[in-house]
């Protein structure tokens, strides 16, 4: 019984370390934002009708795959991770616009920039999703 119940325990961390992995190269495409798109600023950031107006965007083009609050699906990850949340408005703006066509996200350039920055700055709003005790742990 102890056996299985190691076994079990093992299986377990090796299946969270592996979506780990899955997650981090999901979010590594953040980081091929070239710097001059990451220092850019959103200029819609202090303006609290670009969040209502990101969210009926969101609602439009993001949330059939994003899921209704961002908490992502599987079709799309959760864009209330820390990777998402903690990324500069730029490199959030870049994947808009450039998309990740491999894994299915297509790229919004057609959509007016100031739309895209509505985006950027409803996605910031969401905020990041509260770790659970045993995530603050790993």
């Amino acid at each position: 019984m102890a056996a299985l119940l190691g076994a079990s325990c093992v299986f377990a961390q090796r299946e969270k370390a592996d979506a780990h992995k899955a997650d981090a190269l999901v979010y590594a495409e953040l980081a091929k934002a070239p710097d001059k798109a990451r220092a850019k600023r959103n200029p819609l950031e202090n303006d609290r009708d670009a969040v209502a107006a990101g969210q009926n965007l969101f609602e439009q083009h993001c949330s059939q795959c994003h899921g209704n609050a961002g908490n992502g699906t599987q079709k799309a990850p959760s864009l209330r991770a820390d990777e998402v949340q903690n990324a500069t408005p730029g490199a959030i703006f870049w994947i808009l616009t450039n998309g990740v066509v491999r894994r299915g996200m297509p790229f919004w350039s057609k959509l007016p920039e100031p739309q895209r920055w509505q985006l950027v700055t409803f996605i910031k709003s969401l905020g990041a999703v509260p770790k659970t005790p045993d995530e603050q742990r790993d």
